[in-house]
């Protein structure tokens, strides 16, 4: 597992460093052909290796850790099968905001953190054309996205491209050089940065926006579902599986969807009964969307909205968990140039060693499609007790091998943030029905998708078929259904594993409350729950089923 992860770490130095990882900050990752081949050379390296060991003879912790690893080795070496592997960019951002969003995300203290960050920079040109080739790849393999589903993408890319090199976010670090740099190396340090602006990164930025709009947009393919490229059918069958980390399929996963839709309608309906509302459910949900009183004027307010029901949240966690990570987060704005395509809400994980907070981002592109009455779902999946602890618990648990704090099983991690909203209503968090239908809204729109995914990418739903049902039955805004609709087109599959996730987690909640009876300690279980860290859902059931027995155990 070490040296599995220590390959992985110097092939893709840049996904590191959101880890914390700073061996390697003056590179970039290396997307080449050979580098390719590597990658592929490693994960079979490794997966034959594994095969030599005998699980059975392995202690429970080390079987953990064999399951967890041959699932994600033997997925991982799958995906690199099928041309998806070039879609490169997707409705909520690209290899371009990603490298920008790790280079203002990373923490620069000395001399040699800036001149390793200038190296970094001047890596960028080849890896832009890198990118750039991985999409012409993908553009001769039939592999395009739909550009129908990308509207506006292109300014994603020039809104990187300063007007002056002073202008650019990549300036920004160089201006928070600390005193503790001599004088004349600071003036030294961003006159180079400043340079290497001018002449690698906003020309690299420039001839991807080139790219985009003279090559690439004019080849998108017209079909939105992932079945229509080559091999598509086969490629989203395995993309349903590596989302979930279960062994499902598309018409089991659109079922599901439709129950679950069916059921959270009714608990919506009683919401509106306690309301008062007089008017069917589709004018109780245009009243959500126009009314006044549930948005904000301003930005300030929104923010401050945001922070006051994450201190809330905060100051009630110890009564659901025995102990709480060390590391602590923060709100910030989504950055401008993915703002009006991106989520209504991210988080980013902080370092595993502690050097750099948590933060969750909010967004503020167009105020009047976020409702206030969502927030507080919002935040719990978000902040805490969502993502936050969840990818905290697992960066520091260093009695885990190093793989495991920081890889990321997506039913696990995305069940948990749902989950995590469910929990908000034996927290108290929703003080008036408005906002526990939002979180209703919520876990519709987390079902709704299950309908919706397949539906596109199985059974040649079209892009206004998916908004129409979204509109009809979640109660998000306009604004929200597109961007969610057009996140499914290009990113298949992934939004499927939060319901499988969430669903597990309260299934093993209902099985320890059911053997435990009175030992049953709900602060104890979501702890153990959390600190072995993100796991694929089979195993994280061994995992509880064995902390169960060993509860039991007189």
């Amino acid at each position: 597992m070490e040296d599995f992860w220590e390959a992985q770490v110097r092939a893709a130095p840049l996904t590191a460093a959101f880890w914390g990882e700073n061996r390697f900050r003056d590179r970039v990752d290396d997307l080449s052909p050979e580098a390719l081949a590597a990658q592929v050379a490693t994960l079979d390296r490794t997966i034959a290796a594994l095969a030599e060991i005998d699980p059975q003879g392995l202690t429970p912790a080390n079987r953990e850790n064999y399951e967890a690893f041959e699932w994600m080795l033997t997925h991982e070496r799958r995906n690199l099968d099928f041309g998806t592997r070039f879609f490169t960019i997707t409705s909520l951002g690209g290899w371009h905001s990603r490298f920008a969003d790790v280079i203002l995300a990373t923490r620069y203290a000395s001399e040699q953190d800036y001149r390793d960050l200038l190296e970094r920079l001047r890596a960028f040109g080849v890896y832009a054309r890198q990118n750039v080739d991985l999409l012409r790849v993908g553009m001769e393999g039939g592999y395009t996205q739909p550009c129908a589903s990308l509207g506006g993408y292109g300014k994603s890319i020039a809104d990187y491209i300063s007007d002056t090199p002073e202008a650019s976010v990549f300036a920004k670090p160089f201006a928070a050089i600390p005193d503790s740099v001599a004088a004349s190396v600071r003036e030294e340090l961003r006159g180079e940065a400043l340079s290497v602006i001018d002449e690698v990164v906003n020309p690299a930025y420039r001839a991807f926006a080139e790219f985009y709009a003279e090559s690439y947009e004019p080849a998108c393919r017209t079909s939105v579902g992932l079945s229509s490229v080559p091999r598509g059918r086969e490629a989203y069958d395995h993309a349903l599986r590596y989302y979930t980390s279960l062994d499902t399929d598309a018409p089991a996963i659109h079922a599901l969807g439709r129950q679950e839709v069916d059921r959270i309608r009714g608990e919506m309906e009683a919401v509106m009964e306690e309301v008062d509302f007089e008017g069917d459910f589709a004018e109780f949900l245009a009243f959500l969307r126009s009314d006044p009183r549930f948005y904000a004027a301003d930005e300030e307010t929104y923010l401050h909205r945001v922070a006051w029901i994450g201190k809330t949240i905060e100051a009630r966690l110890p009564q659901f968990f025995s102990r709480l990570p060390g590391n602590p987060y923060g709100i910030s704005v989504i950055p401008e140039q993915i703002a009006p395509l991106t989520a209504t809400a991210f988080y980013q994980p902080g370092a595993g060693d502690g050097t750099r907070a948590g933060q969750y981002f909010v967004n503020l592109y167009d105020l009047s499609s976020r409702p206030l009455y969502e927030l507080p779902a919002l935040g719990l999946h978000e902040s805490v007790p969502g993502h936050h602890l969840q990818f905290s618990f697992q960066g520091e648990n260093k009695d885990l091998p190093t793989w495991r704090r920081f890889y990321y099983f997506h039913a696990y991690g995305e069940g948990w943030g749902l989950y995590s909203e469910f929990l908000g209503e034996e927290m108290g968090i929703y003080t008036t029905p408005y906002e526990r239908f939002g979180r209703l809204i919520y876990d519709m729109w987390r079902a709704a998708r299950l309908v919706v995914d397949t539906g596109l990418h199985v059974m040649d739903w079209t892009r206004q078929e998916a908004i129409d049902f979204m509109l009809a039955n979640t109660g998000l805004t306009r604004r929200n259904v597109i961007a969610e609709v057009d996140r499914y087109i290009t990113y298949p599959g992934q939004a499927t594993a939060y319901k499988h996730g969430e669903l597990k987690i309260r299934e093993l909640r209902r099985r320890a409350e059911e053997a435990l009876g009175d030992r049953f300690d709900l602060r104890e279980f979501h702890v153990e729950l959390l600190t072995g860290g993100s796991l694929p859902l089979k195993v994280l059931d061994n995992r509880m089923q064995r902390w169960i027995d060993a509860q039991d155990r007189p």
